[in-house]
């Protein structure tokens, strides 16, 4: 086992894992430790705890000390900084005529650099415009391009269901979601609907989208045919979370008509068995039965 404490530079940031040598840190506590881009202060959102090894990526980097009222006296200054970096980053921008949109810059927490996240329409030569920042404050600059959805990420806002975007809030990294995270949910393929503001699915659709894969493993496909109470017929629609099947009959004069019923009331089929079955009874060797 190996101690270790979790910490975060940024109200929404991913927590890193450090060793807190013989500190005891809890959580809401700051720290100032060592990272490969020197020193920084951040807060603990894990306590000190044990964890299995193999869940550590070694060498842990170390905490130094916990953060005293120097240290909180410093990351308010670096607060202050960061608000004139980002006027000064807009004014030499505008005189180089780049089509840049900062947003977010970041000071070390010895001030040794300046970190400028921004977003672009395609690449942008920004080799002139870090040299005029370096200039005028006299340390180190980094300019990151980032993505759409790290920029929602860092600036926030309110998503359609009326509630702060959930990359702000709580989300740490950006797991893939596809398009058939939506068709397993019944949602409307209309990117509009489905989308954030990023222009990307939205992160939400893979929050039940393991229950519906669960649930769905015992619900007829739309399209298959299934032996109903009333007869044979064709799966129109399914409502998963109710366990709900709608299903199509088709009378022999043409009348269509629909009925719901329990999933666990039908015996489901699929929809090419019986044309499968019809083929073996005539005789045709093209379909082979499987093998065991």
């Amino acid at each position: 086992m190996t101690n270790i404490v979790g910490v975060r530079f940024k109200d929404n940031g991913k927590t890193y894992y450090f060793d807190p040598r013989n500190l005891d840190l809890k959580v809401g506590d700051y720290c100032v430790v060592e990272t490969a881009r020197g020193n920084e202060c951040g807060e603990v959102t894990i306590g000190t705890k044990a964890v299995p090894d193999q869940d550590v990526v070694q060498p842990l980097k170390p905490v130094l000390r916990v953060a005293d009222a120097a240290d909180h006296r410093q990351m308010e200054r670096n607060r202050a900084r960061e608000k004139r970096a980002a006027e000064v980053f807009a004014e030499k921008a505008a005189k180089h005529q780049l089509e840049m949109s900062l947003v977010d810059v970041e000071y070390s927490f010895d001030g040794s650099k300046i970190l400028f996240f921004f977003t672009a329409e395609g690449r942008v030569d920004f080799r002139e415009l870090v040299k005029d920042l370096a200039s005028v404050f006299k340390t180190r600059i980094e300019l990151r391009q980032i993505g759409v959805r790290d920029e929602c990420k860092m600036m926030g806002g309110i998503g359609m269901c009326g509630r702060p975007f959930c990359c702000n809030q709580f989300l740490t990294n950006f797991d893939r979601v596809t398009i058939k995270s939506a068709k397993d949910q019944g949602l409307p393929l209309n990117p509009v609907k489905i989308s954030g503001v990023c222009g990307i699915l939205m992160c939400c659709l893979n929050y039940e989208q393991s229950t519906y894969e669960e649930l769905g493993k015992n619900m007829p496909k739309v399209g298959a045919t299934v032996e109903t109470p009333d007869g044979k017929g064709t799966v129109a629609e399914v409502a998963v979370l109710a366990g709900k099947v709608k299903v199509k009959f088709t009378a022999e004069d043409g009348t269509i008509t629909f009925n719901n019923y329990d999933a666990a009331a039908l015996r489901s089929r699929r929809a090419d068995r019986p044309a499968r079955e019809d083929r073996k009874k005539k005789g045709d060797k093209a379909v082979k039965e499987p093998q065991a």
